[in-house]
């Protein structure tokens, strides 16, 4: 009797997959509503992006999915995940998603995202067996997307100094089976690069293949071909996610080990070879992985690599003779042990450059660099849950014995509060090539600090959060020449009251910078402040956003925008437009549009000027029509850009164009 009173009493709370409106909205929309990105010029957000589209994608069903699969949804915290499974062990399977409303650590953003990610299938063994080839082919499914970018203005490399025309084009292609069979094909190009001529005679300046199989017998994950591996909290290997510093909080600093395969146009932080995960018993885990790659490079005269290029650019023949002149080795290894609530990891990774890599080191802030041929690292990490309480952290060495070292500990002492504290240790001798983990400083090296978090909810309809982060930097950094410090501190509020949601972010950002005379500090304050209403009548299908951004660096910068769709079953119309007035560059605003998929874009602009973008999704039986256009108007100067990016006149319009064939 309790089970069926759950479920009723769910569905009747669980108000967002319910309307029909929800069911009109995509993940994109509801990510963007509920857990806003950082401001901040980082890919980051981009992998976050990528990891969803796929989960989205093909969705995982929620009476199966173990822990590790839910692991891989970065908005839920480890509470959050362990919650989920006691609560399906406790009750058996779930008979609608509204009784995700039973769980209480599980808040609104979780239960509005949720069910783009998850479904509620039948209860059934999970199987370790690939199905059959028939099967495989009769229920795989296809995809193939092609999207072209047409600018109608032309750079200054455009006329004479690009080696390709201006146009931006990519094709790819994806098999999937559920989530256990992926296998895909990309072929990137960007603007000025060449196609078919140059070096360029394969067509595409960059391709991506991988195929993935999940489930095989002992076999938990395997990636033949270009592929992106976390491990830890990411201090020796963290090429698939990070989190910014409000994303850890809202998932309280849980960073998953992830491998799955590289299927975006970027050319950083891929690994190219294979790589897979053994399920040697219930309790232990084995992931090893060997790569062999080729890298961009700045050379010095004696053939050293000054520089690892990871901008993917190839436009003319200067950065033509940095593609692929070097050479990139590495093999690693994690042995992993998962006891109920307790999970630890050993790891070791060794790199090899075919070239030395020997930075320009006679410039302070440089003097510390990465250098060599062989960079070894080793790691060990941890994470325990004990009902509202959990720890996790990783402690990493190079070969020469310089650490690093991140722990979290998050508590949540009622279904209002979540409070998370984070420590972190970077030596600025400290090296790895392939870390990635949160910092105030963008590298794991030269910094420690202290980011303590707070999550709560005095209301059902009311939500708060706030983070206060201290970082100290012992060595030089650029444009500071000795030690220094940085604060950060952030405070936002959201409230919910159908159709209305209300939010309201203030952020304040001290970094210390050398003075003229580079013989002080001076302290450099970044205020941000954003207030944002948006209006979603549950029957229509139309949204309604205003948002004002403000902020003040040494100058002041405002900016004022709206943004509406309109969606249906077969089709979307999106629009935005705004105006901004800023005192420069330091005083740059952010601002979101509707991107198409497959694509990532978190522009910002800065100076006096208007834009207006403008979004259309159409959907005729296994084809989808995607449409953007863009346009930017500047009423501060006469050419727009510098060097061969320049555009000699003060407005810019461009138009994406994408077509998709599913079957």
């Amino acid at each position: 009797m309790k089970r069926y009173f759950l479920i009723a009493a769910g569905c009747l709370l669980m108000t967002c997959p319910a309307s029909a409106q929800e069911e009109l909205r995509t993940w994109e929309q509801t990510w963007h509503e509920v857990m806003s990105a950082e401001e901040q010029e980082d890919e980051s957000w981009e992998e976050t992006f990528e990891i969803l589209e796929q989960l989205a994608t093909t969705p995982m069903d929620i009476n199966r999915a173990t822990r590790e699969e839910l692991e891989q949804l970065p908005f839920l915290s480890q509470q959050q995940v362990m919650d989920l499974r006691e609560y399906l062990d406790r009750y058996g399977p779930m008979r609608s998603l509204g009784e995700l409303r039973m769980i209480g650590s599980l808040d609104y953003r979780q239960l509005q995202l949720l069910p783009f990610f998850v479904f509620v299938g039948e209860e059934k063994e999970k199987g370790k067996q690939l199905p059959s080839i028939g099967s495989v082919a009769k229920y795989g499914r296809h995809e193939l997307t092609g999207s072209l970018h047409i600018p109608f203005y032309h750079r200054k490399g455009d006329v004479n100094g690009y080696l390709g025309y201006r146009y931006r084009h990519e094709l790819r292609y994806e098999f999937s089976y559920g989530n256990r069979i992926r296998a895909g094909l990309v072929g990137a190009q960007d603007a000025g690069e060449p196609f078919f001529a140059n070096n360029n005679r394969w067509g595409y300046d960059a391709y991506s293949y991988y195929a993935q199989v999940k489930d095989w017998g002992m076999m938990e994950n395997i990636v033949v071909g270009k592929y992106k591996l976390s491990m830890g909290k990411g201090l020796v290997m963290g090429s698939s996610f990070t989190a910014g510093k409000l994303a850890s909080l809202q998932s309280l600093g849980r960073t998953p080990t992830m491998l799955r395969p590289h299927a975006s146009r970027s050319e950083a932080d891929y690994l190219q070879g294979m790589a897979a995960t053994l399920r040697l018993s219930h309790d232990w885990r084995l992931t090893t992985f060997v790569s062999h790659r080729s890298l961009d490079a700045t050379l010095d005269s004696r053939g050293q690599a000054q520089t690892l290029v990871t901008t993917g650019y190839h436009r003319t023949l200067k950065e033509m003779e940095k593609k692929y002149n070097t050479h990139e080795t590495d093999a690693g290894t994690r042995l992993e042990l998962r006891r109920g609530a307790f999970r630890t990891g050993l790891t070791a990774i060794y790199t090899h450059l075919d070239r030395r890599l020997q930075p320009e080191t006679e410039t302070l802030y440089r003097r510390y660099q990465a250098s060599g041929n062989d960079f070894t690292n080793f790691s060990i990490d941890y994470s325990y849950t004990l009902h509202r309480l959990s720890l996790s952290g990783e402690t990493a060495s190079n070969r020469n014995g310089h650490l690093a070292t991140y722990n979290v500990l998050n508590y949540q002492p009622s279904d209002k509060w979540a409070l998370m504290a984070l420590q972190r240790f970077y030596s600025y001798r400290y090296h790895a090539l392939h870390a990635h983990a949160q910092s105030e400083g963008g590298h794991v090296q030269n910094e420690s600090g202290v980011l303590l978090g707070a999550t709560w909810t005095p209301l059902r309809h009311w939500h708060l959060q706030a983070y206060a982060d201290y970082a100290y930097f012992p060595w030089a950094r650029y444009r500071v020449s000795q030690s220094s410090e940085a604060i950060d501190l952030l405070l936002a509020s959201t409230l919910e009251w159908k159709p209305w949601t209300l939010k309201a972010r203030y952020r304040r950002h001290l970094r210390q910078r050398d003075n003229e005379e580079k013989t002080a500090l001076v302290n450099q304050t970044e205020h941000r402040a954003r207030l944002s209403l948006t209006y979603a009548p549950p029957t229509s299908a139309w949204i309604l956003t205003t948002q004002g951004d403000y902020t003040h660096t040494n100058g002041n910068g405002w900016m004022v925008s709206e943004m509406a769709s309109w969606q249906h079953r077969f089709g979307l119309l999106a629009a935005t437009a705004a105006w901004f007035y800023t005192d420069g560059y330091d005083n740059r605003l952010y601002l979101y549009e509707r991107q198409l998929p497959h694509h990532f874009s978190f522009p910002f602009y800065y100076g006096k000027g208007l834009r207006l973008s403008l979004m259309t999704r159409t959907n005729w039986g296994h084809w989808q029509g995607n449409l953007r256009l863009g346009y930017t108007r500047y009423f501060d100067r006469t050419t727009i850009g510098s060097g061969w990016q320049q555009i000699n006149q003060s407005s810019l319009t461009d138009m994406e164009v994408q077509l998709r064939y599913r079957f």
